[in-house]
């Protein structure tokens, strides 16, 4: 199968993205604007082809399909945050907080979608976040996207489904990933947020895998409109 997976130079999409390579798929590693690490990641991990668009543009957004072509199976990953308290938040990055997390998101349902309809057979998995129940403090927006791109899923699963194709969100919780990295340096901070995780560790990207594998295999075919949640328990 052909595999599309946003933002898959580092963290979880990496992780997605090779576990997909090793299962026999054609893969399609994007980053936003440097081709150089895309295609590094890409020769890494043995993916198909390495591609980048900027999804805070939305134009660039809609002509991603182009550079593609049709895929059985989109991951859309990418997303961005900023950590700063609600009452601070500018438009800017309440702007590209809105239009990478979730306008693009439904800017690639809309340019996948046709090709899937008329093949009857389609796979979309949206990562979602622990955020969606327990949103930080000072990442209002971000957390704010993430339950929209839920709605979002729950909507459009239910209009697809006659025609073969699935719709899906997965949810982490907190990953030991580049973007968290800095921010678990500090040792209250990460033993604060780790004893709110009843199985008493931080996930690695890996173990966010099986889950969009799972959606996106046979045996996952009859799940749709789902929140699989991948916290450890934070969530509870």
């Amino acid at each position: 199968m052909k595999v599309l997976v946003t933002g898959s130079t580092q963290g979880i999409g990496k992780a997605i993205a090779e576990a997909f390579v090793k299962r026999g798929d054609e893969v399609f590693v994007h980053c936003s604007k440097d081709l150089e690490k895309a295609e590094r990641i890409r020769k890494e991990i043995g993916a198909y082809k390495a591609l980048i668009a900027d999804l805070s543009d939305l134009k660039q957004t809609e002509a991603l399909y182009e550079k593609t072509g049709a895929v059985d199976c989109l991951i859309i990953n990418a997303s961005v945050q900023f950590r700063t308290p609600w009452y601070e938040i500018g438009d800017e990055e309440m702007d590209t907080q809105l239009n990478v997390n979730f306008k693009s998101t439904l800017k690639l349902m809309q340019a996948y979608y046709p090709a899937m309809k008329e093949n009857g057979f389609g796979r979309i998995v949206t990562i979602g976040s622990v955020q969606q129940f327990k949103p930080h403090k000072d990442m209002a927006v971000y957390a704010a996207t993430k339950c929209a791109v839920l709605s979002l899923v729950e909507n459009v699963a239910k209009q697809v489904a006659p025609y073969g194709i699935t719709v899906n969100n997965v949810a982490p919780g907190v990953f030991l990933t580049p973007r968290n990295s800095k921010i678990l340096e500090d040792k209250d901070y990460r033993e604060q947020a780790q004893s709110k995780v009843p199985v008493g560790y931080f996930a690695e990207p890996k173990d966010c895998a099986g889950a969009v594998l799972m959606l996106c295999s046979e045996e996952g075919r009859y799940i749709t409109g789902a929140d699989i949640v991948v916290d450890g328990g934070m969530r509870l």
